[in-house]
């Protein structure tokens, strides 16, 4: 009999086991992850970039869990060794109609305790980003690049040296309540006992946690699929460190950037497009019980039905290249499309709810046997051990 069972070996699942094993180091810990390695889906396809809390509501779980998640981050990868560089980034405004939105986003910054951050003005922007176009902008020197599967992986070895047990390939399949306590069934025959059950499932996250009581479950994972593109290695000259537009308010994604990694090279992207499955990190992946799942869901639809126009932009930039160019020069005049080569993909895992509201705020959802994460989008890797330590205060006042 386990106390706990974690389902999801992404840096989620993983932050939330290793924050309850070091808080209460008697409990035991099961975590189960149906790939065979940390960190295969949403953590391993991010762009690596550490958050400084821009973006967010003020009071938001997003907000208070990325300001409180950076500082530990920051703490666990310096005790750790795990390499990270703060090289800070420029979210700049290319058009007059951008520059309000763009001075609410740094009031924003400011309510979230960013005070380091600055408005500068075009002149200030070449001196940072000598190739970007822009008429105004915000330096964030918070902002940094990381690789979150290394993270991953040492948050994992941390979790076993707490006698935290991992299984990889064990795919939950059902989980039935029992009166105290649960049965998580595995696809490879295996049954796990256990107190409480913790779903940290990510694109499958919704589906796990209507293993538990479907009643209480009332979103969908709609999954977005964000492609890249990379940098020739000769023009890498163009871009020194971060740069960011301005997003659009009513749309959860960040829009077309310019991204160094810490391993080296720089990617271009991601655009935004519907994924025909769940895990469908290339164009033609489909899978026809989870598009039609997806389909199905009226949230989805009046989604759709919302931002067709916005989602076909996405789509046209998906399959041409020429498009996607073009969006990346409203901040790079200078890049050309012979300068892109294809680079990887990731698909996020979006929560959206019946009345077709793509949630914008983490989404912990308790119920009688399970506490169940089901949205945590971008910044969840910055804000992993926050969260977890979130999770593991609601499942420790359960014990």
């Amino acid at each position: 009999m386990y106390d706990i069972t974690v389902i999801g070996g992404g840096i989620v699942g993983l932050a939330t086991a290793l924050r309850i094993k070091e808080q209460k180091p008697g409990l035991k810990i099961l975590l189960l992850e149906k790939e065979n390695e940390v960190a295969r889906h949403q953590t391993g396809h991010n762009s690596g970039v550490i958050h400084s809390g821009l973006y967010y509501k003020p009071g938001s779980l997003k907000a208070t869990n990325c300001i409180r998640g950076y500082e530990m981050l920051l703490d666990f990868c310096r005790r750790e060794n795990v390499p990270f560089d703060l090289c800070g980034k420029v979210v700049v405004a290319t058009s007059e109609d951008q520059k309000p939105l763009l001075r609410n986003l740094y009031e924003r910054g400011m309510q979230n305790g960013l005070v380091q951050n600055r408005m500068i003005s075009a002149s200030e922007i070449k001196e940072i980003e000598p190739h970007v176009n822009g008429l105004e902008g915000i330096w964030v020197p918070y902002t940094g690049i990381i690789d979150y599967k290394a993270v991953s992986e040492k948050y994992a070895e941390c979790l076993r040296k707490l006698d935290g047990e991992i299984l990889f390939g064990e795919k939950v399949i059902d989980i039935k309540s029992r009166n105290t306590f649960s049965e998580v069934v595995s696809a490879t025959g295996k049954v796990f006992e256990t107190k409480l059950v913790v779903n940290c499932a990510g694109l499958y996250s919704d589906k796990v946690a209507q293993l538990t009581q479907p009643e209480t479950i009332k979103v969908r994972i709609i999954p977005f699929r964000g492609e890249y593109y990379k940098i020739r290695p000769e023009k890498h000259y163009l871009v020194k460190n971060l740069i960011y537009p301005v997003p659009d308010p009513n749309f959860p994604f960040l829009g077309v950037h310019f991204t160094r990694m810490i391993e080296g090279g720089i990617e271009a992207g991601p655009n935004a497009v519907f994924a025909f499955r769940r895990e469908g990190y290339n164009k033609l992946d489909i899978n026809v019980p989870e598009l039609l799942d997806s389909l199905a869901w009226p949230g989805f639809r009046k989604v759709a039905a919302k931002y067709w126009k916005t989602g076909m932009g996405e789509y046209y930039r998906s399959f041409s290249k020429t498009a996607f160019t073009k969006a990346l020069q409203k901040l790079i005049p200078e890049i050309q499309s012979e300068d892109l080569i294809p680079g990887g993909s990731g698909v996020r895992a979006q929560a959206c709810d019946y009345d077709g509201g793509l949630l914008d705020d983490f989404s912990i959802i308790e119920n009688k046997g399970s506490i169940n994460v089901c949205n945590a989008p971008s910044p969840a890797a910055t804000s992993s051990l926050s969260i977890g330590q979130t999770v593991s205060e609601r499942v420790l006042a359960r014990m």
